[in-house]
């Protein structure tokens, strides 16, 4: 498994989404603890998680109690980064709704700390800007954390590339990670790639495979990643997550998984080589749905 760094934590290159494991659809516990083990088994060593990935408003946190459940149930655990999520919320139809006062997000925070059993939170995210609230006044939130020694580091999630420059100021250069959508369907989050490969910062794409039900039909949708897959023996899925890994030594996908096969296919994405040619395919191919 190849590694690349989080602000002082070196992980996976490719970790483990763990919302479709709490959200609507999910599997039973005992198949969602062993896909969290089946990931851990594979290699990843980075587990995204956050307060929000639950079904009803009497849920909150399930995701996070399930991580926790997990790791004390894998036996002696590796290196591990768990990072997590505050500063918005689920109501029980699905829908999400965003907090971004600090007194929230500090708030949240001390809740995460006591799900996952934990001192202090490897990774410690502001899931979403909040418009009725300055963007800094919530970032201040995740600044006073660290002072506080209750995160060891801090990122921002669903920015633009303005948000991602007030956040490190707010932050003094300590900002460690920025994690947006992107994908082969959605790559409009590609300016905000590109200002963390300029400034170093880690960009970890959310929902890189389009989705649970998108990421069956890639190969169908994107007829490029077919190729590429039937030329290299691997999965379009595999495909897709090599193929941003190449586009900077920044990027960490973390892709979703409810079943065991599909994480411990996604951690074998981190050894697959994909030559220039086809790297270079991928970059123009336009999306195509048969």
């Amino acid at each position: 498994m190849q590694i690349r760094p989080i602000g002082p934590f070196d992980v996976s290159a490719v970790g483990l989404g763990a919302m479709p494991l709490s959200i609507e659809g999910r599997p039973d516990a005992e198949r969602a603890i062993a896909t969290v083990h089946a990931a851990l088994d594979a290699g990843m060593a980075l587990i995204d998680t956050a307060d929000a990935y639950h079904v009803g408003a009497d849920d909150i946190g399930h995701n996070e109690t399930l991580v926790a459940k997990a790791l004390s149930t894998y036996g002696p655990v590796p290196d591990v980064l768990v990072a997590t999520k505050g500063g918005s919320r689920r109501s029980g139809d699905g829908s999400l709704t965003v907090d971004g006062r600090p007194e929230y997000i500090k708030r949240a925070c001390e809740q995460s700390l006591a799900r996952l059993g934990v001192e202090a939170i490897g990774l410690y995210q502001f899931h979403r800007p909040d418009p009725r609230i300055p963007y800094a006044e919530s970032v201040g939130a995740l600044a006073e954390l660290l002072e506080e020694g209750k995160i060891v580091a801090a990122g921002v999630s669903n920015v633009d590339p303005e948000q991602i420059r007030t956040a490190r100021e707010v932050l003094g250069g300590r900002l460690a990670s920025v994690q947006n959508q992107f994908s082969p369907t959605f790559r409009s989050s590609r300016p905000e790639l590109d200002l963390c490969h300029e400034l170093g910062i880690a960009f970890l794409p959310w929902r890189p495979l389009g989705g649970i039900s998108r990421a069956r039909r890639l190969g169908a949708r994107h007829l490029p990643f077919t190729y590429v897959a039937q030329r290299l023996d691997a999965t379009p899925q595999q495909v897709c997550l090599a193929w941003m890994l190449a586009l900077s030594p920044v990027v960490i996908p973390i892709p979703g998984s409810s079943r065991p096969e599909t994480a411990r296919d996604s951690a074998a994405a981190a050894e697959l080589h994909i030559p220039a040619d086809a790297l270079a395919l991928l970059d123009a191919s336009p999306l195509v749905t048969v």
